[in-house]
């Protein structure tokens, strides 16, 4: 059997070799934290490569995304189906090994990790999400959820702000299932860090409620060995193993250096290397002992099977919950939702008046959440604004882990990304608030749940300058023109309750990608739907208004403009004017419509066409054309009461009418 050093040189020589050929990469740290993964993967992971989506798995996260080459080192050499040819293609196109972590290229890849900090963030919300699940499932001695998630982390990933948000919460919360290891090299990529990192960050966990163990060395088996045994029997608070490493190891020239940090170490440097390792394989060449050394399909296959056999026996004495908890895990709807959903939207069309659409929102919350126990969900401490905290909330605090919300505090980014942890773990459904404006603090992590194409719910209020008062360092006006943007998120802005229901529940039907909802501050009214448009709102644009034959013009409008769009139709109709009204709660969905469809609530022959939004007009052309006219908002807003500013920045009945007539 091959010793553990050269168990972990195997990491460290296939890292290099890997860069190499990829001529682009970054080898030092697989080199400088391969001992510690050795240990940790031989002797304390809990994982299946023959199935790496086993419920009861440890998770693992490299934070410290760009040392890629560790993850894919790991699960090469432990069995999961990824082979030397796939390391061989590393940072290739169409590879399953790209430079960063990717979710959904190779198996046992938990979570995306490029931006720094946001691989810790996601371990929190992994860790959150266990904490939940094992709170609201495990009965007496049937624990069928109970796991760790381990996390690698780097400098840079502690100087992110992101991880102050992320770790502070994780303390708070208690997170005894969270196991962070800090790969204390001091070295980024600009060089050594003490010229702009010298914070003590033992002492900082310590002061936001974590264990601590100092001054282990990263490179000894034996020390690290016990500092994971420690950490793992300390289960009320998240444990952060502060490793002191030598970035590069074993490479004579640049170990210790950023010279390996982001680039190659170059054949020679290799060569050397090997040699001070005794190393004697070509490159990409691991010998059959050691392979064995790594295997760890039998020990996760065992325990696998273990864990079903234990969850049968659950299932014997909690049938209906074991239902539930496969339910729940397959990322699946209860076999009655389309019918409930139904009759929920329908009920909410019978009953809906004047209101605004954040408090629909609660309402929706309210009303599916009686539907989905999964249903997981928080704001960034404006709950009482955001209108999300329904009467079956349950707030998670160290003490009381069987819950259903998170106070995530001001910590808008760190929520996003805990929310995407959350979603990856698997079991729960999240959604988190805060105001629109604050979206630009989470916006990286929005971006990743697009990325990863996961179902994360961001709900987002005081939509526009209607939040009144607080001014235009709280007005959105080009936020959610942005947030369409971000490729396969979709964004909706609904105009009622109704609308509101409705993007609810495509929200949580949807499987392959994250949706952002937009909501009001300010009071809007109900508008009367057939059953037959209240089926088009959720195909993102849907004729509201129209008129006998084909439209003199269209007025496309969302949100609270739909009522302006409304009524001056109404006035123009009075006019001997044939006006469509179109609203579109959601451009990103509308476009993915067939063409047909576009078609007949845009028809190409009506050209006289005006957009009324209460944001920036350049995302609006595209549905206008050049001849058209918008009814929007290009510089920031005013501090006044929102009456006040819809009037004076053009927002009426009377400015649409204006606007339509001049197209006419």
């Amino acid at each position: 059997m091959a010793s553990r050093r050269v168990l972990a040189n195997a990491i460290r020589a296939l890292s290099m070799d890997a860069v190499q050929k990829a001529n682009s990469g970054h080898p030092g740290a697989p080199m400088g934290m391969a001992d510690i993964a050795e240990v940790l993967w031989n002797d304390h992971m809990r994982h299946n490569p023959a199935n790496p989506k086993w419920p009861n798995r440890d998770r693992f996260v490299l934070s410290n995304g760009h040392g890629s080459m560790l993850i894919y080192s790991l699960l090469h050499l432990t069995g999961y189906d990824l082979s030397i040819e796939d390391l061989k293609q590393f940072r290739q196109l169409h590879s399953r090994t790209p430079g960063h972590p990717e979710y959904g290229y190779a198996p046992g890849v938990e979570t995306t990790t490029g931006p720094l900090g946001q691989g810790i963030t996601n371990a929190v919300g992994m860790a959150i999400a266990e904490k939940a699940l094992a709170a609201h499932f495990n009965k007496d001695d049937h624990k069928i959820v109970d796991h760790k998630t381990y996390v690698f982390l780097g400098d840079g990933c502690l100087m992110e702000g992101i991880s102050h948000e992320a770790c502070s919460l994780a303390g708070t919360l208690g997170l005894g299932n969270l196991i962070a290891f800090w790969d204390d090299n001091g070295i980024s990529i600009d060089g050594h860090v003490e010229g702009w990192f010298t914070d003590n960050t033992p002492k900082r966990f310590e002061a936001y409620g974590w264990h601590v163990i100092p001054d282990v060395d990263g490179h000894d088996a034996e020390s690290i060995n016990k500092a994971i045994e420690f950490a793992k029997a300390m289960t009320d608070k998240p444990t952060l193993i502060c490793c002191k490493t030598t970035i590069g190891f074993g490479a004579p020239n640049k170990a210790g250096t950023h010279a390996c940090h982001g680039a190659p170490l170059g054949q020679e440097e290799i060569n050397l290397t090997k040699a001070a390792l005794g190393w004697d394989h070509d490159a990409f060449e691991v010998p059959a002992d050691v392979y064995a050394g790594w295997d760890a399909k039998a020990k996760g296959g065992a325990a696998e099977i273990a864990w079903h056999e234990a969850f049968a026996a659950y299932k014997a004495a909690h049938p209906e919950l074991a239902v539930d908890f496969e339910r729940r895990m397959n990322g699946d709807l209860p076999a009655n939702w389309q019918a409930d959903a139904d009759s929920f939207v329908a009920a909410v069309n019978a009953e809906a008046k004047t209101t605004a659409t954040r408090l629909s929102s609660l309402a929706s919350i309210e009303g599916y959440a009686k539907l989905l126990p999964e249903i997981f969900g928080g704001s960034a401490d404006l709950g009482c604004s955001n209108m999300t905290e329904w009467k079956g909330h349950k707030p998670m605090r160290a003490s009381k882990p069987d819950a259903n919300y998170v106070n995530y505090g001001v910590r808008e980014f760190g929520m996003a990304a805990i929310m995407n942890g959350i979603t990856l773990h698997g079991g729960l459904i999240p959604f988190g608030a805060t105001f629109l404006m604050f979206s630009e603090y989470a916006r990286n992590a929005l971006r990743m749940a697009a990325l990863m194409k996961i179902r994360s719910i961001f709900v987002f209020t005081h939509d526009s300058i209607g939040l009144g008062e607080d001014g235009p360092t709280h007005q959105p006006i080009e936020q959610t023109a942005t947030l369409r943007m971000i490729p396969r998120m979709h964004v909706w802005r609904p105009c009622d309750a109704v609308e509101t229901a409705v993007c609810w529940r495509a929200a949580i039907e949807r499987k392959e990608g994250p949706s952002t909802l937009v909501f009001s501050r300010q009071n809007l009214p109900h508008i009367p739907r057939s059953e037959e448009q209240i089926k088009l709102i959720a195909r993102g644009g849907y004729v509201l208004k129209d008129c006998e034959g084909l439209p003199d013009a269209i007025i496309i409008a969302t949100g609270s403009e739909i009522e302006l769009a409304v009524k001056a139709a109404e006035e123009l109709g009075a006019k001997d004017k044939k006006i469509r009204v179109v609203s579109m709660p959601s451009t990103n969905v509308f476009d993915a419509q067939d063409a047909e469809y576009r078609e007949s609530v845009l028809p190409s022959a009506v050209t006289k066409r005006v957009a009324v939004e209460a944001g920036v007009t350049e995302f609006w052309w595209k549905y206008v054309g050049c001849n058209g006219k918008i009814v929007g908002i290009d510089h920031f807003g005013e501090s006044a009461p929102a009456g006040q500013l819809f009037k004076e920045f053009g927002f009426t009945v009377e400015n649409v009418v204006k606007n339509v007539e001049a197209v006419l």
